[in-house]
């Protein structure tokens, strides 16, 4: 259980410092939602959420959203703000998170963004490159290509023309991987190269944590919410769903293998343990992501005080 520690010499007091964002990022299941509220409520600030999974407000169970006592506990922004029918992007969510931190920054100085989303967490941080728009005809061709052949197919290009993306990005999400060979054939240039560019001056301090735990226990953590979702009651949560079955924002773990379970093509167990791979496989996306950048500071799960140390003196020196 996270403890906070309540002497007054080890909370943070930020009334009079510089605008800062900070970040706490980390894999999947590591724990980054729990020590988030207790962060927040140490610096008495509310939560960014930079989780694209958990933006839509159909999807609970099966994102792990944050419970009603949870979202009592701290405000979240960013949680169940859509709807899955709506079309968003990490373009927008850049636009969307820069203009709530304008206003939030003229009352507050220190706001918190907690996420496991590490493209959407970079959008704020670094910002966008200005990609080129591909031509009509190639972005049909790459849907074509993913209705007949699957999404393998385009996998398996990736990793030739573009390696380092393929090493960090969703290999569950179709968009982004199409999106990094439309670009890659508009320009001839990789995706991974493109987004190195230039990195965009905000207007405000960023600090950044990111949380682990030890391989094993990790993934004991993924196995246990996995088979909490089943309890919870997932399977009818994807059976709701069905009708949006071929919008982007249900093809995402834990929905796709319920929906194959649920059209006949695998038993539950298998749809169960496929959750639990696939799941295992995102978390190691995400910490190859967040281990690429070397302005976080990394922290081992169990009680609060380390991180919260940290960033006390990281705010002073701001």
């Amino acid at each position: 259980m996270l403890k906070t520690s309540k002497t007054p010499e080890n909370l943070i007091k930020p009334f009079s410092l510089k605008p800062t964002l900070i970040v706490i990022a980390g894999p999947t299941a590591v724990g980054k939602t729990s020590t988030g509220i207790e962060i927040a409520k140490s610096l008495g600030t509310e939560i960014i959420s930079a989780d694209s999974r958990q933006f839509y407000k159909e999807l609970q169970i099966g994102v792990a959203a944050p419970t009603i006592e949870e979202l009592r506990a701290v405000r979240h922004h960013f949680v169940g703000h859509l709807s899955i029918t709506d079309y968003y992007n990490v373009s927008m969510f850049e636009k969307d998170v820069l203009d709530f931190l304008e206003k939030w920054f003229q009352k507050n100085p220190v706001a918190l963004m907690v996420g496991g989303s590490g493209l959407y967490i970079d959008a704020v941080c670094k910002g966008i490159d200005d990609f080129p728009d591909p031509p009509d005809e190639l972005r049909n061709v790459f849907k074509s290509r993913l209705k007949t052949e699957g999404i393998k197919s385009l996998r398996d290009e990736l990793k030739q023309v573009d390696p380092d993306y393929y090493d960090v990005v969703d290999l569950d999400n179709p968009n982004r991987i199409q999106r990094a060979l439309e670009v890659y054939h508009t320009t001839g240039i990789p995706f991974s190269e493109l987004r190195k560019n230039t990195v965009k001056k905000r207007p405000f301090n960023i600090v950044k944590i990111a949380l682990n735990r030890p391989r094993a226990e990790l993934f004991e953590r993924i196995h246990s919410r996995v088979d909490q979702m089943i309890e919870d009651g997932l399977i009818d949560e994807v059976k709701s769903l069905g009708k949006y079955r071929d919008l982007n924002s249900l093809n995402t773990v834990g929905y796709k293998e319920i929906l194959k379970y649920l059209d006949g093509e695998w038993s539950l167990d298998l749809a169960i343990e496929k959750i639990k791979t696939n799941t295992r496989r995102y978390a190691k996306r995400q910490l190859t992501w967040f281990k690429k950048d070397e302005e976080y500071e990394w922290f081992g799960l169990g009680e609060v005080e380390a991180p919260l140390a940290f960033l006390n003196q990281m705010l002073k020196m701001k």
